[in-house]
């Protein structure tokens, strides 16, 4: 009986808005929500956790999908998030306020070395970690430069985007990948390479229905 080995599988997460009304929410001292109080307490809050306040929908849906269907090699983080100052980090990393802050401090820009030089470092470690045939899914913006500028040339034909993200938005996106990963049902994967990343807006996605309860 032949054998089918499941292919190996690394996401990446383009990041959450860390100077958007959120994150400044996420990092008011006085906040009192539950993840605030963690986070400037200085008990254990994550770089997915802090990000999926920040960003919200989009992140959610990222994260939620990474964690549905990564498939690491031995050793590696199954997701790691984009940031703006230290390159490629496992979303489960411990994160403080001043890490969270010194974000908003290096702009995502192509030519902003802070941001480049750190993201390039760590994706070629990433890269010289992971089998030749495995596959690094960007979950994020595929029509701009920020980030493909930096990680084509690493990753080459193994850098993959979901074929469903061509012209939809970033909510849109994000609905996308929580109902994905709700029904345990891959995206299509394809090389960024070659591929057409601009395209007409698909139909809207048809509203969840769901029950709701006074005081939920």
């Amino acid at each position: 009986m032949e054998v089918i080995l499941e292919t190996h599988r690394v996401f990446l997460l383009s990041p959450a808005n860390v100077v958007g009304r959120r994150a400044q929410i996420l990092l008011n001292t006085e906040a009192p929500f539950a993840l605030a109080r963690r986070l400037h307490a200085g008990d254990a809050v994550t770089l997915g956790e802090a990000f999926s306040f920040m960003s919200g929908l989009y992140f959610r849906g990222k994260l939620a999908y990474a964690r549905a269907f990564a498939h690491p090699p031995q050793g590696l983080a199954g997701a790691y998030a984009i940031t703006s100052n230290r390159g490629l980090l496992p979303v489960d990393t411990v994160i403080t306020t001043e890490e969270l802050g010194s974000f908003a401090g290096a702009p995502i820009d192509v030519q902003n070395k802070a941001y480049s030089e750190p993201l390039v470092r760590t994706a070629l470690a990433l890269a010289n970690a992971c089998p030749s045939n495995c596959p690094v899914i960007l979950l994020g913006s595929i029509a701009s430069r920020k980030y493909t500028d930096h990680l084509l040339p690493v990753f080459g034909s193994n850098l993959h985007f979901p074929l469903e993200f061509v012209g939809r938005g970033d909510m849109s996106r994000g609905g996308l990948l929580l109902r994905s990963a709700a029904a345990n049902q891959m995206l299509n994967h394809v090389p960024i390479a070659g591929a057409l990343l601009r395209g007409e807006r698909p139909p809207k996605l048809t509203p969840v229905k769901t029950n709701r309860r006074t005081g939920d």
